[in-house]
């Protein structure tokens, strides 16, 4: 298991099976047998799958799915889908059953290559089948929000309301839903004070209009104070802006070397009191946060 207790889940699927700890479950008889998933090869290759027998992911985070980027599926796929087969998921999650349909398995990562695959004519479409990500609630909705946080593919409010669910799927406790997505719990409650901005500046913040780092600190203001605040902030950027003299032009700043910045410091003899005055003067409240954030992982990484 990696740092922070986040699971590989293909390391995980070589070590499980129909009757496994992990999984938790035995073959399905009966009515479930006619509709389980046969059992994919031991090697783990890819399976092409009737697009009759896959439905997109009831939880899948994006709210829109636009696949007009990926006309080239009706020629080759790149990539293989992450599905699970019905019995699996619907063991953690029976309430969903009606949104199914017949479907014999669920597409977990990759519902926008079944999306483009239905609408460029394919008639099947490359799945890798691994039942150990239903292992839980919680690790099925953070493989399904996974790939979308790394790969920047989701807007900021569908990924607060993707991480508070899964929240809710870890009982509540945002360390817990860090560490299931391999982020700090600062990280998740961020994104969950986003969900506290009023409709109008959530509307700002997805058209742009809102900086994500100020989004977050609105949104641990009461409501009723939100928006005022939001305009008293902009009211002074332009008068900031508008009392600004123009500076003599100057060499373009070289970036600065983390090295002889620390030289520096030990050349004046800058204890950690002074470091730290110095640096709450140049950062705001969230700033500081981040930077509390990052010498963690400085940290753990040195060790």
């Amino acid at each position: 298991m990696a740092r922070g207790g986040r699971a590989d889940f293909a390391d995980l699927l070589d070590s499980t099976g129909e009757n496994s700890t992990v999984d938790g479950r035995k073959a399905p008889s009966g009515r479930e047998a006619d509709r389980s998933a046969p059992v994919p090869a031991p090697d783990g290759r890819p399976l092409e799958i009737s697009l009759s027998d896959l439905v997109a992911n009831p939880l899948n985070p994006r709210e829109k799915i636009d696949v007009s980027d990926l006309a080239s599926i009706a020629e080759i796929q790149l990539q293989s889908a992450l599905v699970v087969d019905r019995v699996a998921f619907l063991k953690i999650f029976p309430e969903l059953e009606a949104q199914l349909g017949t479907a014999k398995y669920v597409v977990i990562n990759g519902c926008r290559r079944l999306e483009a695959a239905r609408e460029y004519g394919r008639s099947t479409l490359e799945c890798v089948i691994k039942n150990v990500v239903a292992a839980t609630r919680a690790t099925l909705r953070a493989a399904s929000i996974r790939e979308n946080v790394e790969r920047d593919n989701l807007d900021v409010i569908e990924e607060a309301n993707a991480v508070r669910d899964l929240v809710a799927d870890c009982g509540g406790n945002g360390a817990a839903a860090g560490r299931t997505l391999g982020k700090s719990k600062m990280w998740v409650s961020q994104r969950l004070a986003i969900l506290n901005l009023t409709a109008e500046l959530q509307a700002k913040l997805r058209a742009g209009e809102l900086a994500i780092r100020e989004a977050r600190a609105l949104g641990r203001v009461p409501a009723e104070e939100q928006v005022a605040r939001w305009r008293t902030q902009l009211e002074q950027k332009e008068n900031d802006k508008a009392g600004e003299q123009p500076e003599p032009t100057k060499p373009t700043a070289r970036p600065v070397d983390a090295v002889k910045m620390a030289k520096a410091f030990k050349k004046w003899g800058a204890g950690t009191e002074t470091l730290a005055s110095a640096l709450y003067t140049h950062l705001d409240r969230t700033g500081v946060e981040d930077l509390i954030e990052q010498l963690k992982l400085i940290s753990s990484n040195s060790q």
